[in-house]
C-alpha cells in the first residue's frame, strides 16, 4: 500500500465516492461520512459521487444526500443507469425502442439520451436494459427474457451481486440480471463499475487531474480504479471485510484503507517490505516456513492490517488468517 504523508484530501483533488456501504448504508448516513465529506470539500477536494444503484434519479439521490447531511446537487451524482443509456444510445438512431427492466432512473436517463422506454418486446424493441427495481415483477423480466431471445442488446446497468442494506446484504442486479442470463444464454454488456464509463463521468464533472476512486468493494469500485488508472481507498464501512481484502488479486488491491470517510482526512503509513514480509508502524507480518503469516508488535489495527495484506499480497498461497485473529478479524 502506498504512503501518504499528508491527509488524502491534499494529494488527490476530486474524491469519487461510491454511495451504498460509503455514504450510506440504506436510509442512513454511515455515521462518520456527513463529517468527513464536508471536512474534504473544506480542504479544496471535489466530490462526485458515482454509484451503480440506476434505480433513482441523480436529482432524487442528491436529495437523500442533503438529508442526511452530505450537500450534493444532481450534477454532482453519475449514475450507472446514465453509463447504460450513453452504451445503448451510441449504438443505435434516437427513438429507437429499449425494454427497461428496471425502474424510473433507467427509464429517464434513457429519454434524456433521445431513446423510447417500453415494457414490452412485441414493441420491438433494439435493447433490453436491466438495472436494480425493488419493485421488479417476473412479468417484466419474462419480457426482458423474449427479446433478449429474439436477439436484442441485453444490457445490465451493473453487476454488483448484493447491495448493502439496513437489513443486511439483499441481492443486487448482477443477482436479477442472471435470470435473463441463464434463460437465454445470452450474457449482458455490463455498463457500471468496473468498467470506465461511470469513473470517467466523474472525472470530467469535477475536473479532476487527480482522482480518488473510494469504495467498499473489491470488485466494482477498486477494480474500477485500477481500470481508470485511479488511486483507489476502500473503506470498511460496507461489503468488504479485512479477510476479503487480505486474499484480493492485484487487480482489485487498494492503494489506501480505511475504517471510513475519516480516511480522506489522514495521513496514511506505507506498508514496508521485508525479506519474509511487511511491515506497517508497529507492527511486522512474516511468512513462516509453513507458509501462514505470523504477526507481531502492536498498534493500531488497521496498521497490522496493512502489514498483514502487504505480506500476503507478495507470498501467493499464504495463509494470513493466523494474523487477522489476532487482529480481531
Amino acid at each position: 500500500m502506498k504512503p501518504a504523508d499528508l491527509p488524502l484530501n491534499t494529494l488527490y483533488d476530486a474524491a469519487l465516492l461510491d454511495l451504498d456501504g460509503v455514504v450510506y448504508i440504506g436510509d442512513r448516513a454511515v455515521p462518520a461520512a456527513p463529517e468527513a465529506i464536508a471536512k474534504a470539500r473544506a480542504a479544496g477536494m471535489a466530490a462526485a459521487f458515482v454509484t451503480n444503484n440506476s434505480s433513482r434519479t441523480p436529482s432524487s439521490i442528491a436529495e437523500r444526500l442533503t438529508a442526511i447531511g452530505v450537500p450534493a446537487a444532481a450534477s454532482d451524482v453519475v449514475t450507472s443507469a446514465e453509463a447504460a443509456a450513453r452504451l445503448i444510445a451510441e449504438r443505435y438512431p434516437a427513438g429507437a425502442p429499449v425494454l427497461v427492466v428496471g425502474d424510473t432512473g433507467l427509464r429517464l436517463a434513457l429519454i434524456r439520451r433521445g431513446m423510447r422506454p417500453v415494457t414490452q418486446a412485441a414493441e420491438d424493441p433494439v435493447a433490453v436494459v436491466q438495472g436494480h427495481s425493488p419493485r421488479l415483477g417476473y412479468d417484466l423480466v419474462c419480457q426482458g427474457a423474449l427479446a433478449v431471445g429474439r436477439g436484442a442488446l441485453f444490457v445490465a446497468s451493473n453487476a454488483d451481486a448484493t447491495a448493502p442494506m439496513g437489513q443486511g446484504m439483499l441481492p443486487g442486479n448482477g443477482s436479477f440480471s442472471r435470470v435473463i442470463a441463464n434463460a437465454t444464454g445470452v450474457e449482458p454488456v455490463v455498463a457500471g463499475k468496473p468498467m470506465r464509463p461511470l469513473h470517467e463521468e466523474g472525472v470530467a464533472r469535477t475536473g479532476a487531474e487527480r482522482p480518488l476512486v473510494v469504495g467498499d468493494r473489491l470488485d466494482t469500485d477498486i477494480e474500477g480504479a485500477h481500470a481508470r488508472g485511479a488511486a483507489g481507498l476502500l473503506v470498511l464501512s460496507g461489503v468488504t471485510g479485512a479477510r476479503d481484502l487480505a486474499a484480493a488479486p492485484p487487480g482489485r488491491r487498494p492503494d489506501y484503507i480505511a475504517w471510513d470517510l475519516s480516511g480522506l482526512n489522514e495521513a496514511h503509513p506505507g506498508a514496508e517490505p521485508r525479506p519474509d514480509g511487511a511491515a506497517c508502524a508497529g507492527w511486522t507480518a512474516r511468512i513462516r516456513p509453513d507458509g501462514a503469516v505470523a504477526l507481531s508488535g502492536g498498534g493500531e489495527r488497521l496498521d497490522g492490517l496493512r502489514a498483514v495484506c502487504a505480506a500476503a499480497w507478495a507470498a501467493p498461497g499464504s495463509d494470513p488468517r493466523t494474523a487477522l485473529d489476532r487482529l480481531g478479524w
